[in-house]
Parts: structure tokens; C-alpha cells; sequence
């Protein structure tokens, strides 16, 4: 159980203290609602692109890593395609200068040329090493716009093509940063040995001025239901092929969801689950296969993917693969092997709240969700799931209409 307080400042900042004694440092996380699904399809990359302009200064403090090391304190963010996330841990002692340097980035970033400059070539680099140079890098440039057709999970968080952030203007940046990066669309988490009313005074000092920035309302395109099985196959220099099979599931804040996830830990967890007991250790097709939920908010993925073992057929491994898929929709699975799964749930559910950090970070998580109590209910709700609503959403998920598939080939020399 994590308990916690939340409050609202009068510009729309939603801020939650989670109170713990037993660690001198304090984390302080801060969520933006914001993430590729946001962005203009001929304008993307730009939510990560501000993961980095937000390290590049703001118009008081230059050098945002340096003031936050002089401390003791250490920070770093991510993007995905629903949130930007930005997080910071220093003694104690030093929390103020956590709230002086988030607020005044979300204040009065420095919109300078070269800052932007910097950054961008920063993101340029990145998108060629680890997404175009990379063995397997472009695999989610490739399967994101065979699985998706109007929903903006089509491209992914480093953008569609590298052209969209080299031209970026400062306008563009600008305009992008005004719409979303207010306290109206923020979740700031303080965790550590604090006082709420101590977190009340800090948060009031430092983020009560900051204006409230214009309501945004997302609106974005549904997808429709996928009708058709969509192949795409691309030849590439790697050691060995590959296949990804993406099926459409069910959104992060739908029922569904923990029966979902619970059938990629029956099906992939461990070397005691079907996917690798029959197609790695006893029919020898892959030396390696997965099944995973792309875990976004809005309705995601549920992908298989595997690398085929040397001299085996793509047809041969596909149809590995679908006879463990026919197995689990032609049979409920056995209790015992439900209740291993939600046993290893727990225990993951549990050591991601080991850390102030993390608990910072679910705690936000959770808020976005809907309200940060979700999190105290997440065990509770993978426990309850039954053997019924595997079965029921295994025949769901599991429909090769329903399913994109990547073969994704290793040159023949």
C-alpha cells in the first residue's frame, strides 16, 4: 500500500507526496501529458525533441545538469507515445533546488538558436544510430505504419523521418512547447522524507506564478478495426531473420487489460512457458522468442516476435508459432499455470515500488490514468482475473485478420 496526498494549485498543477522515511534522497518526478500521439503528422519527433531541448537551459539557469550536480542530484527523462517524463533525485537536504530548476524550465525555457541546434543534431544522430544504423533498429519504423493506418501511433517517438526535425523552426518549437508544456498539463510527484505542508509552501513559491496555459483537448483519429491480415517483408544486414507478429488489443484503462497482459506472461515468461519449451527448446525454431504489449494508453499492441534459428523457414516458424496460438484458444489454461503468472506479476508490481524513484514515477503514471489510487488497485486487479478471460481474449486477440505481420529477412550473402 502507498499512501500518498495530492493537491491542485489554481493554475491546474496536479501535484502527490508520497512520504518515506526509510531513504535520505527524495525523487521528484514531473509527467507532461504529452508524447508522439500529440504531435502533427508532418511535424514529428517533437515531443522527444523537447526531452532534450528541456537539458538545453532556460533564460536563468544555462546549464541545468550543472546547478543540479553541484547538489548531489541526478536526472534524466524519457519520451514514449503518450508522456514526456522528466525526473530528478538529490539529498534531502537540497530539494529546493529540484523545484527551483523544474520551475523554471516550465516557466521560461531558453528558446535559443543554438540550443535548438545543439538538440536537434543531438536527435539527428540518435535517429541514424539507433533507429537507421542499428541491426533491427528500424523494426518499429516498419511495424507501427503496417499496424496503424489514422491513429498517431503509426510513427514512433524518435518521429517518422529524420526531415521532420532538421526542419523544425523556432516557431514550430516554440508553438509546440506554448501548447503543451503548462501546469495545466503537468504531474509533478515529490517522494522521499518530506512533510506534505513543507511540499505545499515549495510548490506554491515556486510553480503558483507560472500561468495556466490554454485547455488542450486531445481528439485524436480512432483506428478502425483491422479486416485483413497485412504482411510486409524487408531484407536487412543481420545475422539471422526475424518475424513480428502485431496484433490490436485493448487500451490501457480498458477491463480487458490485465487479462491481456497476463496472456503475454503465460504465453513468454520464463523458460517454462509454451513459446520456449516448443519452438526453442523442443521443435528448434527459434533460438529466441517473446510475446509483449506495446503498453500504451490508448489501444495498443500485443506482439510475438522471434529470431528464427539458422536454416529454418519463415513458413515453418510461423507456423510454430500459430500452433501455440491455436493451443491457447482451443484450451482455457490450467489454474496452476495462471497462478504462476499472476505470482510473477506481483512480484514485478512489488519490486517496481521498491525505490522512491519508481514510486514516483507509478504514482504519476496512475494520476494520468485516471487517479493515482489505481496504483494501490493494480494487484488486486491482475489477481482477479480468471482462466474464462484469458480463453475469451486469447480468441479475441488472435485473429490473423486482426494481425500485421513483419518478416524481416537477413541478406543472403
Amino acid at each position: 500500500m502507498i499512501n500518498f496526498q495530492k493537491f491542485t494549485l489554481d493554475n491546474g498543477l496536479r501535484v502527490i507526496v508520497h512520504q518515506d522515511k526509510s531513504t535520505p534522497l527524495v525523487a521528484v518526478n514531473s509527467l507532461y501529458d504529452v508524447g508522439a500521439r500529440d504531435e502533427n503528422p508532418a511535424q514529428t519527433g517533437f515531443a522527444h525533441l523537447f526531452e532534450h531541448l528541456m537539458f538545453g537551459g532556460s533564460v536563468n539557469i544555462p546549464d541545468f545538469d550543472n546547478e543540479l550536480q553541484r547538489v548531489g542530484g541526478e536526472n534524466n527523462a524519457f519520451t514514449s507515445n503518450d508522456i514526456t517524463n522528466y525526473y530528478i533525485t538529490l539529498p534531502k537536504n537540497n530539494l529546493e533546488t529540484a523545484f527551483w530548476l523544474e520551475s523554471d524550465r516550465m516557466l521560461s525555457l531558453a528558446f535559443s538558436e543554438k540550443s535548438l541546434e545543439v538538440q536537434r543534431n543531438v536527435v539527428i544522430e540518435e535517429f541514424k544510430q539507433s533507429y537507421l544504423n542499428k541491426p533491427y533498429g528500424d523494426v518499429w519504423l516498419l511495424l507501427k505504419p503496417l499496424a496503424y493506418k489514422v491513429h498517431p501511433y503509426l510513427w514512433s517517438t524518435i518521429g517518422k523521418e529524420l526531415s521532420h526535425i532538421e526542419n523544425a523552426t523556432m516557431a514550430d518549437v516554440r508553438a509546440f512547447f506554448k501548447k503543451h508544456y503548462c501546469p495545466n498539463n503537468a504531474i509533478l510527484v515529490v517522494a522521499g522524507d518530506v512533510e506534505v505542508e513543507q511540499i505545499k509552501t515549495l510548490t506554491e513559491k515556486w510553480f503558483g506564478s507560472i500561468p495556466k496555459g490554454e485547455e488542450y483537448k486531445r481528439n485524436l483519429p480512432i483506428e478502425p478495426p483491422q479486416k485483413a491480415p497485412r504482411t510486409q517483408t524487408v531484407e536487412r544486414d543481420v545475422p539471422y531473420d526475424n518475424i513480428y507478429k502485431a496484433y490490436h488489443i485493448c487500451a490501457r484503462t480498458d477491463k480487458e487489460f490485465y487479462a491481456t497482459d497476463l496472456l503475454s506472461e503465460v504465453l513468454s515468461h520464463g523458460n517454462s512457458a509454451p513459446l520456449y519449451i516448443e519452438l526453442v527448446k523442443n521443435k528448434k525454431l527459434f533460438t529466441d522468442i517473446g510475446a509483449y504489449l506495446s503498453g500504451d494508453i490508448d489501444k495498443g499492441l500485443f506482439v510475438i516476435s522471434g529470431k528464427l534459428v539458422k536454416g529454418v523457414s519463415m513458413e515453418q516458424a510461423e507456423q510454430g508459432i500459430q500452433d501455440e496460438i491455436n493451443k491457447i484458444k482451443k484450451e482455457k489454461v490450467a489454474e496452476n499455470i495462471l497462478t504462476k503468472a499472476k505470482n510473477q506479476m506481483e512480484a514485478t508490481l512489488e519490486f517496481s515500488e521498491m525505490s522512491v524513484l519508481n514510486k514516483a514515477m507509478n504514482l504519476a503514471n496512475a494520476e494520468l490514468l485516471g487517479d493515482a489510487a489505481l496504483i494501490n488497485k493494480e494487484t488486486e486487479n491482475y489477481l482477479k482475473v480468471t482462466t474464462e478471460e484469458i480463453y475469451e481474449q486469447a480468441n479475441i486477440i488472435f485473429n490473423e485478420n486482426n494481425c500485421s505481420t513483419l518478416y524481416y529477412l537477413a541478406k543472403k550473402n
